[in-house]
């Protein structure tokens, strides 16, 4: 399993992308509480399709955890029980975390699936971490990052229940999206610290401070973007789904700075690319940072005079961190070159 391992950690890698794609996701179409409850859904681990079988029936058979929607209430079976032909309130209690209870197979279905993916990826950490038990002696750091990740996802986990507990909280999505971030760069350290290539990057101290500057830059700019997110999706359900043109009407001053400070990053990697085309230092992912950069802008620019076409929400977050996974490596590769001999 050793000689596999880096394998596994891509995997992990990609799967761990793919959540944060369906997070992302679901966010653009208002899913987040297609699941009024956590871990299952509605009190099934396959969803209702259908707003019958979240109705309450007579002479029906329901079992402990069951959801049913009543008087625009969440109300959860006690235990098991048969009903009678008349609803009897003391074999439910009403769900206290929150007063959202509306059903919409849609946006079920599609929390149901992020869902799926976080808990493929949850088992993709844990695999990882079993095989990394072949690194102990080697290389300690490899085994306890492995473990830090699982742990992480445990968390991200828990952090997914608040969030659908709090109906969304703004902070609390923010929280949500960094800690992937967190696990992204976790695993890309991992994949880094197992390479057995020999690159022949060149030094270069203040490329090397400047993209760790770049790379923080990008991460304020992923939080300032949640905040800007939180604030078009209320204005949506103030406004309609379909009156897109008014969303950025009367914007927040965070979308103005978020805005400026794009600015700034646009600034900061082109002078990186200049660094790199002038030391010829080797660093071939600076070219996909340019390139995702450029999309990032085009992305940004489609949402403010488009009107959010669809799409471009999920592809401007996806973006952005994918930028921060490729810096964060890049980060690493000039570390990496720092031991490698110059010649002449």
């Amino acid at each position: 399993m050793k000689n596999n391992f880096r394998n596994i950690a891509k995997i992990t890698l990609v799967l761990t992308y793919l959540v944060i794609i369906a997070g992302a996701f679901v966010r653009m179409t208002g899913s987040g509480m297609g699941c009024p409850d956590w871990p299952k859904c509605f009190g099934y681990y396959i969803p209702p399709t259908e707003h019958e079988q979240l109705k309450w029936k007579p002479n029906h058979e329901y079992k402990k955890g069951q959801v049913i929607i009543l008087d625009e209430s969440l109300q959860v079976a006690k235990t098991d029980f048969i009903t009678s032909d008349v609803f009897t309130k003391s074999n439910w209690e009403t769900y206290s975390k929150h007063d959202y209870a509306v059903f919409n197979p849609w946006h079920t279905w599609v929390e149901y699936v992020n869902r799926l993916l976080g808990a493929l990826a949850g088992l993709a950490t844990l695999i990882m971490a079993i095989a990394s038990i072949n690194y102990w002696k080697k290389n300690k750091v490899i085994t306890l990052l492995s473990v830090f990740v699982v742990l992480g996802m445990g968390f991200q986990a828990w952090l997914g229940k608040t969030v659908v507990d709090s109906n969304l909280a703004p902070l609390k999505i923010t929280i949500h999206m960094v800690m992937a971030l967190v696990i992204v760069a976790a695993i890309l350290f991992i994949i880094h610290k197992t390479n057995n290539k020999i690159n022949n990057y060149k030094y270069n101290s203040t490329f090397k401070n400047i993209l760790i500057f770049a790379s923080f830059l990008t991460l304020i700019q992923i939080i300032l973007g949640t905040h800007v997110r939180q604030f078009v999706d209320e204005q949506a359900k103030i406004l309609g789904e379909e009156n897109t043109s008014l969303w950025l009407n009367n914007p927040t001053i965070t979308f103005y700075i978020h805005r400026s400070f794009s600015i700034i990053v646009l600034l900061v990697n082109g002078y990186l690319f200049y660094l790199l085309k002038r030391a010829k230092l080797n660093l071939k992912k600076l070219n996909w940072v340019v390139s995702i950069l450029i999309l990032e802008v085009v992305s940004g620019i489609s949402m403010v005079y488009l009107h959010f076409p669809f799409g471009s929400q999920t592809v401007h977050l996806v973006l952005a961190s994918i930028l921060f996974g490729v810096q964060f490596y890049l980060v690493l590769e000039t570390f990496n070159a720092k031991n490698i001999p110059q010649t002449l």
